[in-house]
């Protein structure tokens, strides 16, 4: 898989045909902002990953129960462990 890199305004320009580049398999994108890469779009393989709004709706419902139960951490949490 070869790996494309481009910027915001290229992505938001040609999302068409930047779509259809990774849904061939073949490209993955690294998408910039002022030459940092802030997105990664893969394609899904469709035989190992079906997603479904019930697919969806059950992982919310699971992080609002982690949520109620203690288990999630800020980011400022994570950063401090991190030392970022």
């Amino acid at each position: 898989m070869t790996t494309k890199l481009v910027g915001l305004k290229e992505f938001r320009l040609n999302l068409s045909s930047l779509t259809k580049e990774v849904e061939s398999g073949k490209v993955r994108l690294i998408v910039l902002k002022k030459n940092k890469p802030v997105l990664e779009v893969n394609p899904i393989d469709s035989e190992d990953e079906v997603y479904t709004l019930e697919d969806l709706e059950r992982d919310i419902q699971e992080a609002r129960e982690q949520v109620k139960r203690g288990e999630v951490r800020s980011l400022d949490e994570v950063k401090k462990d991190y030392g970022l």
